[in-house]
């Protein structure tokens, strides 16, 4: 099977900077995500994705850090993971990596708050091959991160 190339996507005003490498397993998404046409923009990345799960590292590593995204953006996104989560490797891992600002910590007070929060992916991630992990980074204006928390789901129950 040929080896998979990155691929690079440069950030635009509307558009992240995206930086998926199967050498790696890094596959990254920074900056705004409001794209006009998502398509255009995902399309690619999805195709990219459902080749990497048949060659996929032992450890994936999503990085979010979307300072903001839009519903389409959301969707495209899910479907992405959803391909991920096929990674066909039991013993590997996928780390979905989250950036959040650092104010958004006051009010994650507890465990449950956490749980709360990435509840509406543990439907997509049910059913997954590999472990799943989420790493949650609190940032400051400047992007810094401030705090992290790493989560690892029980693959039977998908609770966090």
């Amino acid at each position: 099977m040929k080896e998979i190339q990155s691929l690079i996507i440069e950030q635009t005003p509307k558009t992240p900077q995206i930086d998926l490498n199967q050498l790696t397993g890094n596959l990254i998404f920074s900056g705004r995500s409001i794209p006009e046409n998502a398509v255009k923009v995902y399309e690619p990345v999805l195709n990219w994705v459902t080749q990497y799960v048949l060659k996929a590292r032992p450890i994936t590593n999503v990085r979010l850090d979307l300072e903001y995204f839009n519903t389409t953006s959301t969707i495209w996104l899910l479907k992405i993971l959803k391909v991920l989560i096929r990674i066909n490797e039991p013993d590997y891992v996928l780390i979905l990596h989250f950036y959040l600002p650092i104010d958004e910590y006051d009010e994650m007070n507890d465990f449950d708050d956490i749980k709360d929060t990435f509840s509406p992916i543990e439907d997509i991630l049910h059913g997954s091959i590999p472990s799943i992990g989420i790493k949650i980074y609190w940032t400051d204006d400047k992007g810094e991160i401030i705090k992290d928390i790493l989560v690892f789901l029980d693959q039977e129950q998908f609770a966090i």
